[in-house]
């Protein structure tokens, strides 16, 4: 559990794409409950449609009535790990790590309202860095591109051969 330097705990909803291992979102909140849930997947199906599964822990705002009614209106099956499994879900959990390795453990947050800002920042310099991993690719055979993440900055070495 993430706490601000006053002690009060804090939960971190992340949304992790398991084809393509992307983050998607981080919602940052005191307390997560299935509206969370809901208002963040809405916004997500909204951009991206809706997925054929949708794999979360036991925790009781994945399990409620109203996300399983939900996500069975839209057509979108539930997968649930077994208590006590992380490796089955093991994208989430990797990320996750990633996160506290290279921010969370680094970083006192004071208020609520810094970790959401830094760890939203985070999520914008890993979308960032994807992106430019992936039009880099596209476009050249030969690319070397040195990204290290550190307590929320980014620092990109990007190499492209000149033709």
């Amino acid at each position: 559990m993430d706490r601000t330097h006053d002690g009060k705990a804090f939960r971190r909803l992340t949304v992790i794409d398991e084809h393509s291992r992307q983050c998607l979102a981080i919602h940052v909140q005191r307390k997560l409950k299935s509206d969370d849930v809901l208002a963040v997947l809405t916004e997500l199906f909204q951009r991206r449609g809706p997925h054929d599964h949708f794999r979360s822990d036991n925790g009781a705002e994945f399990t409620a009535y109203a996300v399983r009614d939900w996500l069975g209106r839209i057509g979108v099956k539930t997968l649930y790990i077994e208590p006590g499994s992380p490796w089955e879900n093991g994208y989430n959990d990797s990320f996750n790590g990633k996160l506290r390795d290279e921010l969370l453990n680094g970083e006192i947050f004071y208020t609520l309202e810094e970790a959401v800002i830094l760890i939203e920042r985070f999520f914008g310099i890993l979308k960032h860095a994807r992106g430019l991993a992936t039009r880099y690719d596209k476009h050249t055979d030969n690319v070397l591109a040195v990204i290290k993440l550190f307590s929320a900055r980014l620092w990109i070495n990007a190499y492209e051969p000149t033709l």
